[in-house]
């Protein structure tokens, strides 16, 4: 049977091996004596190996009497030693109550035999929802059918030179579990910015199986779900939902811890969900949908980004108001539409008989009218549908301007460039003239 223990070492001359045999004999006697694995009277077998049941009390070399309770026979391929009952590749059929009797069928000795698996390597996981204690769960990875036990240590993992002087392995102590929740432990008063290498040994009647873990908080830091949360309609802001919520009440309230937020929302009617994050305890939803339930949840996370963010919080509903001025014209439609409907002349009477059948038609007919009225109602004056229109007219005239300005530009260029033209001929002229008036000297040269 082999059990993981932590090696320790200590300054203190022969301290570590005072805490190993503490240790030791803790584990040994929670296996050494089977009646504290159950009742008495029970013994635990491997399932596949031989299994061997001794008849205490039968006198050495005397013929003894093996039967199976509820059963006919023993197993099969069952075979006896010197008194006691062999049962070979034990199967967890084999089970049952065995008892031995003498010659005269007197009882001897009754065992119980409950077969099992040797335990696994546990699955541990750790989480840390504050930064002062840390817990770990774990859960087995094998079937054992066996009653297990679980011996949980740490070893606190030194950061400084001077700690290493001091304790070459850290502090050493028991991560407490608490018979209230099962599978679970805690490390109370640990420290922010230390490791931690936590071993998580299951024990059951056949032997023992360890995981050691390394534990930074740091990164195992996951805070509990925000709580009170609280979202709230804003009077006269058709878009806006307030909302509001408190620091989970597992989170110490420290300056120097602080949490920041992420909040999530979304009309009830649609899938995809808007994400704002914030340092605050309170936010305002500006872009909620009027008249529209909304869901919202927040979480939350180490303010220094440390570790993960927490679970959702529990869903809060509420409903923005509805946009004053639609809500008038929507009553202002409803109204007058039943008006109209009232104001219709009533059918003329049938002079033929009025049948049962002749009657149905005539509600669906009103809501028809109904209908019909809502969709004659007189177009109101959209600001949008103004909008465009102007748009349409400022384009249309833009266009004429520049029309009018480019045939200006072409009839000045034109202009301009025929008064060239009349201007050349007088320069030629008066170039001819002067040349004329000068010697004949100058004229020759």
């Amino acid at each position: 049977m082999q059990i993981g223990f932590l090696q320790m070492r200590s300054p203190v001359p022969g301290l570590g091996t005072v805490m190993v045999f503490l240790a030791a004999a803790l584990a040994s006697a929670s296996l050494a004596v089977p009646e504290g694995w159950g009742e008495e009277g029970v013994q635990y077998g491997q399932v596949g190996t031989d299994v061997t049941l001794s008849c205490t009390g039968a006198h050495a070399g005397s013929p003894v009497q093996w039967r199976r309770a509820g059963a006919a026979a023993l197993p099969e391929g069952s075979a006896m030693r010197q008194g006691a009952l062999v049962l070979p590749h034990a199967s967890l059929a084999t089970t049952g109550t065995y008892s031995c009797h003498g010659e005269d069928g007197g009882l001897l000795h009754a065992v119980s035999l409950r077969l099992g698996h040797l335990p696994g390597v546990p699955f541990v996981s750790c989480r840390a929802s504050d930064y002062e204690n840390f817990s770990c769960s774990w859960t087995s990875s094998v079937e054992t059918f066996l009653p297990t036990r679980y011996i949980t240590t740490y070893r606190k993992k030194s950061l400084t030179g001077e700690e290493k002087r001091r304790n070459k392995n850290g502090h050493v102590g028991l991560c407490l579990q608490d018979p209230s929740r099962p599978g679970t432990c805690t490390v109370h008063r640990s420290e922010f910015w230390s490791s931690y290498r936590l071993n998580i040994t299951e024990v059951n009647p056949l032997g023992s199986s360890f995981r050691l873990l390394d534990v930074t908080m740091q990164a195992i830091i996951k805070p509990d779900p925000p709580e009170g949360l609280v979202v709230e309609p804003i009077p006269l802001a058709p878009r806006r939902l307030h909302v509001s919520w408190k620091y989970p009440s597992s989170w110490p309230k420290e300056p120097h811890f602080q949490l920041r937020f992420r909040l999530q929302y979304r009309p009830v009617i649609h899938r995809s969900w808007s994400v704002v994050e914030t340092v605050n305890l309170s936010e305002v939803i500006t872009d909620a949908f009027a008249g529209l339930e909304h869901v919202v949840q927040v979480g939350a996370k180490d303010f220094l980004d440390a570790g993960n963010w927490s679970e959702w919080s529990a869903e809060a509903r509420a409903t923005p108001v509805k946009d004053p001025a639609t809500a008038a014209s929507e009553e202002t439609t409803t109204d007058a539409s039943l008006e109209s409907l009232a104001e219709e002349p009533s059918p003329a009477p049938n002079p033929e008989p009025i049948r049962a059948s002749s009657r149905v038609p005539q509600v669906p007919g009103a809501v028809a009218s109904l209908g019909c009225d809502r969709l004659s109602v007189p177009d109101r004056s959209d600001p949008l549908e103004k909008m465009a229109i102007l748009v349409s007219l400022g384009i249309f005239a833009f266009f004429i301007l520049a029309a009018v300005l480019v045939i200006t530009i072409l009839i000045w260029l034109r202009v301009r460039k025929h008064g060239k033209d009349e201007t050349k001929p007088h320069n030629f002229l008066i170039a001819a003239t002067h040349l004329k008036s000068l010697p004949t000297e100058a004229q020759i040269l």
